[in-house]
């Protein structure tokens, strides 16, 4: 897959990468904890399957190393947010206190009321950008919601992967881009 095909296609992640585009959602549009943190991004010219495999690879390395940077970097502390109108209490506190069951309640069945407007965000899932589309009314659920799930973007792929190819290489050809079924069910 040449880097042109590659990006007219819509590749991201580890594919878009095994054909030479030096593009990764962690370092090129960084949540706050990656601007601290230090990784390595993989990229192979070839666009060839094995490119693929070598990618995922180095991505494996690379997460670990990201894991233990953010376990080295986590502050001490309580990790659950004290903001009752916005995050479910804790089970033990919505058995014991009325307010407590009232509040999660609320967000359970009406949600935390966003304000008007749009939004997309994506992340570097292990296969490409995950992306959620979201419409908001101001009301508890969204009126609007598109999930951009990269399987389902990079399987799209397949005509070209496979043309000319040897039909005992197209289950490693499926394998290189490493596709879940049940994300790709749109």
């Amino acid at each position: 897959m040449s880097k042109e095909d590659a990006i007219n296609l819509g590749w991201t992640g580890p594919n878009l990468r095994g054909s030479g585009v030096d593009h990764d959602l962690r370092r090129d549009h960084p949540y706050l904890v990656y601007n601290e943190l230090d990784f390595h991004v993989p990229v192979y010219d070839d666009g060839d399957t094995l490119a693929r495999f070598y990618v995922r690879l180095q991505e494996m390395r690379e997460s670990v190393k990201i894991i233990r940077q953010c376990l080295e970097k986590m502050p001490q502390g309580p990790i659950h947010a004290s903001n009752p109108k916005k995050v479910l209490p804790r089970k033990e506190k919505v058995y014991g206190k009325m307010e407590e069951l009232i509040h999660d309640f609320m967000i359970v069945n009406f949600g935390i009321n966003p304000p008007v407007g749009e939004v997309y965000h994506a992340i570097e899932a292990s296969k490409g950008e995950l992306g959620f589309y979201i419409v908001s009314k101001g009301e508890g659920v969204p009126w609007r919601l598109k999930i951009r799930s990269p399987s389902f973007v990079n399987l799209q792929a397949m005509p070209t992967l496979v043309k000319g190819q040897l039909i005992s290489d197209v289950v490693a050809i499926i394998g290189s881009i490493d596709p879940v079924m049940g994300e790709a069910d749109q």
